[in-house]
């Protein structure tokens, strides 16, 4: 509990005018930060004051103490302080969990009403700007744009939409810019030229890059049939998923059970008639098994490679298998109309080892465009052995594919090396080229060839702008998603702000932090009464005699 003090004059708030009479009198419960793991509650006993001047309209005030109070708060500065900085840093229930933690009783949604109550910092019109666009809904199909200062990586501003003439707008609003730092998109260019004429345009490589990738997946896209195996040669055989089971196998068991049995009885002193007769067998193969030193003499050679009456038609048969014909009826028919006298049974026989069932293993899929795509356009030491070779046979395939992946390399062996003088040459190069279908990217590099040439001789690119677009798909994230575009514009500019390094001590006054004149009575004060200050005295007295009694220090247990 604390009060003001009775002799403490306070200003009238409308027209400053000191007064000490007192009109009444209220109690004020403020919450302010923990102390222990416990909530604390300040009840503050305030004035409500006359105001003495004749001129001024209010009749009465009630007064405020600096660092305290404020009008119609129940929570003091610090903590309010502390509220918003967790309302900043985690928004609504984040923040709610986080601050139950500390513990501090508040809702999200008043968090949200602290974060948007901050006003954002003021920043200087940058000397070096990016300028690129972020997606506001996934899905949607709406873009803000977002401002950054490319000399700090500090974000600047962050606009509802991706429009040449808000971008306009805003470089009229805050002239100064010299250097615009953009991807190829033509409302930011316009944007610059009609607002900031002088600036000098810079585009972003990293963005080329990506607008030539671009143009090669289109390009691949278009050619996925060389993505696929070639189709097989007329008569080639289709890959056999089943094997058929081998006649081979089952007798070659018998003749194994057979030479067995032979050789036992043999070996017991019986003779071959009466093998004959125990076994039922022919006197003669009775013979065969016994000159027969191991069974494997009998079974080789026999049963395997048998001619079949599907032998001249087989090519007929794989050819219409690979052109999608897989009825065996349909296909015995055909068979039947060029002179084969077989049954249906043998061709479906047959046909059933080039059958798939769910349970086979999959067969292995052509690479996809994407991966194609990342071949061309990546490294070729950090693609691997088998998929270059892979590429080569794709390529071997598709000229147009070819000729773009030259293009691609001389790109990039350009870009690589920040060879402006080059880029005129590849440019024509690549238009007067008429094997592959990159014309379209060569002829916008014409247009915006100034920038491109520049972002390949300067230092500035938009890599700065790209992580505060990464930041702010986080506090995207972070609030599901439904974020407005003032609360996500005052959280990124207060978020970047708390990473600037400080410039002084912003901490927030606590009501701790009370000088000798302030109006507030509290803990501290009443403490130094007399009354307080004797106990401290004859308290610290009883524990000195202790300790030389005990023979020990003060504060140490024996």
């Amino acid at each position: 509990m604390a009060r003001t003090s009775e002799s403490l004059a306070m200003p009238c708030p409308d027209c400053g005018t000191p007064s000490v009479r007192r009109h009444s009198g209220y109690q004020r419960r403020l919450a302010d930060g923990a102390v222990g793991g416990r909530q604390v509650r300040i009840e503050l006993t305030v004035r409500r004051l006359f105001c003495g001047a004749p001129e001024c309209t209010r009749v009465t005030f009630a007064e405020q103490v600096d660092g305290l109070t404020v009008r119609y708060g129940r929570r003091t500065p610090q903590l309010k302080g502390l509220l918003s900085v967790v309302a900043v840093a985690l928004a609504g229930r984040a923040g709610e969990r986080l601050a139950a933690k500390l513990p501090v009783s508040v809702s999200g949604t008043t968090l949200l009403s602290l974060a948007m109550g901050l006003s954002a910092p003021s920043a200087e019109t940058p000397r070096v700007l990016g300028v690129d666009e972020f997606a506001l809904r996934k899905g949607h199909h709406s873009y803000g744009t977002v401002l950054v200062d490319c000399e700090t990586r500090a974000p600047v501003d962050l606009l509802p939409e991706r429009e040449a003439a808000s971008f306009a707008a805003w470089l009229t609003e805050h002239p100064g810019v010299e250097i615009i730092c953009r991807d190829r998109g033509g409302c930011y260019a316009d944007g610059g030229r009609t607002a900031a004429p002088d600036a000098v345009q810079v585009a972003d490589l990293w963005h080329i890059w990506h607008n030539l990738a671009e143009a090669v997946k289109r390009l691949v896209s278009g050619d996925q049939a060389c993505l696929r195996d070639p189709a097989p040669a007329p008569g080639t055989a289709p890959d056999v998923v089943r094997p058929p089971v081998s006649h081979a196998g089952r007798l070659a068991a018998r003749v194994e059970r057979h030479h067995t049995a032979v050789h036992d009885l043999l070996s017991q002193g019986m003779g071959i008639r009466a093998v004959s007769r125990q076994l039922s067998l022919a006197v003669n193969t009775v013979r065969r098994y016994a000159r027969a030193a191991t069974w494997e003499e009998l079974a080789t050679g026999r049963w395997q490679n048998l001619p079949s009456i599907l032998n001249p038609h087989k090519p007929y048969l794989h050819q219409r298998w690979c052109e999608g014909h897989t009825v065996a009826v349909k296909l015995h028919a055909e068979l039947r109309e060029r002179g084969f006298t077989g049954s249906c049974s043998a061709v479906r026989d047959y046909l059933q080892r080039f059958h798939r069932t769910p349970g086979d293993p999959p067969l292995p899929k052509p690479p996809g465009v994407r991966k194609v795509t990342g071949w061309i356009t990546r490294r070729p030491d950090r693609v691997s052995e088998d998929d270059r070779q892979i590429l080569k046979e794709i390529l071997a395939h598709c000229p147009e594919l070819e000729a773009a992946s030259g293009h691609v390399r001389s790109f990039a062996a350009m870009m690589a090396a920040r060879s402006a003088e080059r880029l005129p040459q590849r440019i024509a190069n690549a238009r007067t080229d008429e094997s592959h279908g990159l014309r379209n990217f060569a002829d916008g590099l014409v247009k915006a060839l100034d920038a491109v040439a520049l972002g390949l001789s300067t230092q500035w690119s938009s890599g700065c702008v790209e992580g505060r677009v990464t930041d702010i798909k986080f506090l995207k994230r972070q609030m599901a998603g439904r974020a407005g575009h003032r609360l996500l514009r005052k959280r990124v500019l207060l978020a970047a702000a708390d990473r600037r390094p400080p410039t002084a001590d912003r901490r927030p006054p606590t009501t701790q932090s009370h000088g000798p004149g302030s109006p507030v009575i509290g803990f501290t004060e009443i403490l130094e009464e007399p009354r307080f200050t004797r106990r401290r005295h004859r308290a610290a007295a009883a524990v000195s005699r202790k300790s030389a009694i005990t023979g020990t220090r003060c504060g140490t247990r024996g």
